[in-house]
């Protein structure tokens, strides 16, 4: 009978279970269109708008919730929406990018429909193709958690959501006829807002808050190009989130945020009521920066002085000594009741190691970006649809190109390799460029990020340089000029998964590939089928 009882009380915490991680459905309706009135640092561009909103509308949505956003595509060319860091568990069709989906034609819409399984975090999204981004079209998404799973720290008393970038004055058609080649962002906006105290700016960003409270900003750098280092004056932050992760907690006077990536932090209103700068700079020694107020309730003594200074751009051991001190906290669950160091990368089994060396070379007098000396070319056919009904055949060969080594000379080409479902893959970014730091994202996945290092990379790194014992897990990694990132991937979601540097440019110029990793099941249990509103094109 005890036994019983105890099946019975298995079966009731499943069905309990069951009824929770369901979620529930969220209808969005999205109109994107260019808007030439909005000009946010005055001058004569278009702009991207979602809703009339520049940036778009928050996505606020719950572990496991279904997303069902039907985009409109008012513009006069293809679009295509991609969800930076949002995993699509199972669910390549929905992932928005050239690889995956068909773009949504001028004057067409489509709906895309996907879940936040097992996810909490800060996460943003935007357009993914003909270097859209540039122009707009981003906005933040919000994945918080379900009420059954704590959060490892007291509730704020509001939430502010924070999208910082580099942007360019010049239209972004011009920068894109140019691959970006000659062109370097002029300004920097918060929220889409010109700097406080800027004659060019046309509006800039407040945050108002009282004496006493804790508040919590989720910023992302929804940037092209630069990394940046981010302050609020007078005041300290605490770091509680990393793309969905919960790090062991540590107060920060400024963080730096590479581009792709989110984090979020905390600050309590505890300095005397009158208003304070809050700032971003670039990592780079230019005199631009985003300014935005931190207003305190009945304040009427705005900012004034110079900006609080952050640590010098050019330090790269400051950034590299930050990155390594930002770990997870194995003891909290996250979207689910399990605590997050429930993988422990100590121990496991490499399955495959990929070596991928970014560089930039010419192609008959232009400028591209390369991995291992391969510049990405992007089919007609989008990789997912090759893969449904032609087997590839046509689109793209399997393992055509090197994953641990470059080529010796530059090639274009369809760079698809396998990754080994359920296997542990690990990725060894190498950046060549001596003066940028990269950004790499995978779709699909969280990074573990074991190692940061300069100059070159060497197996022995992994007993001398490697943090297996408790790496954050992110979707965004940085790679230091001259120098090396290592992360472990756990490839447990089938698809056809776009890997890609997150400096727009880069990215436009070539620098991404894709990860195959299939179950060769059909069980729409383990991948699940085509949409049935599926769009088709190519062949």
């Amino acid at each position: 009978m005890a036994a019983l009882g105890c099946i019975w009380w298995w079966l009731g915490c499943c069905v309990a279970m069951c009824a929770v991680v369901t979620g529930d459905d969220i209808f969005l309706e999205w109109h994107v269109k260019l808007d030439k009135t909005i000009n946010p640092v005055s001058q004569n561009q278009s702009v991207i708008t979602i809703n009339d909103l520049f940036p778009g509308p928050l996505i606020n949505a719950s572990t496991n919730d279904n997303l069902h956003i039907n985009v409109f595509n008012a513009m006069d060319e293809p679009l295509l929406m991609t969800w930076n860091g949002i995993q699509q568990r199972l669910n390549s069709w929905q992932d928005g990018v050239s690889g995956t989906n068909c773009p949504i034609r001028p004057g067409t819409n489509w709906t895309y429909v996907f879940q936040m399984k097992d996810q909490i975090g800060s996460f943003f999204y935007f357009p993914s193709i003909n270097f859209l981004r540039a122009a707009g079209g981003f906005g933040p998404i919000r994945i918080n958690n379900r009420i059954a799973i704590n959060v490892p720290f007291p509730k704020p008393e509001q939430e502010f959501d924070l999208l910082i970038g580099d942007w360019y004055k010049h239209n972004f058609t011009v920068v894109r006829a140019r691959g970006g080649a000659g062109f370097s962002p002029d300004r920097m906006l918060m929220n889409g807002k010109g700097p406080f105290n800027d004659s060019s700016s046309k509006a800039h960003e407040s945050f108002n808050v009282t004496q006493g409270k804790t508040y919590r900003f989720r910023i992302t750098n929804v940037g092209n190009s630069w990394s940046i280092n981010f302050r609020i004056e007078n005041h300290t932050m605490l770091l509680v989130e990393t793309e969905g992760s919960y790090p062991n907690q540590i107060t920060l006077s400024s963080i730096d945020i590479h581009v792709g990536q989110s984090y979020s932090v905390l600050v309590t209103a505890d300095q005397d009521p009158v208003d304070y700068y809050i700032v971003a700079t670039p990592k780079i020694e230019l005199p631009i920066a985003a300014v935005g107020v931190l207003h305190y309730d009945d304040s009427t003594v705005i900012p004034n002085g110079p900006l609080p200074n952050g640590p010098d751009p050019t330090d790269i051991d400051f950034s590299i000594n930050q990155a390594r001190s930002i770990t997870m906290n194995m003891s909290t669950g996250a979207a689910r009741p399990n605590p997050q160091g429930s993988f422990n990368v100590t121990n496991v089994t490499l399955s495959q190691t990929f070596v991928l060396i970014g560089s930039a070379s010419p192609f008959n007098g232009s400028l591209r970006y390369t991995i291992n000396n391969v510049t990405y070319i992007t089919p007609s056919t989008p990789l997912k649809l090759a893969d449904q009904f032609l087997n590839g055949s046509g689109v793209y060969e399997l393992d055509k190109f090197p994953v641990h080594s470059s080529l010796p000379t530059p090639v274009n080409g369809t760079f698809v390799v396998s990754g080994l479902h359920k296997g542990w893959l690990e990725i060894v970014f190498v950046n060549d460029l001596v003066v940028v730091t990269e950004s790499w994202h995978l779709d699909g996945f969280g990074f573990f990020v074991v190692g940061f290092g300069l100059g070159q990379w060497t197996p022995e790194a992994r007993s001398t340089a490697y943090n297996t014992y408790n790496p954050i897990v992110r979707s965004t990694v940085q790679v230091y000029p001259g120098g090396w990132t290592a992360v472990y991937v756990y490839l447990d979601n089938p698809g056809m998964w776009n890997l890609r540097s997150q400096n727009l440019q880069h990215w436009y110029l070539g620098q991404e590939l894709y990860i195959r990793v299939h179950d060769p099941d059909p069980n729409p249990a383990k991948e699940h089928s085509l949409p049935s509103n599926l769009l088709f094109c190519g062949n």
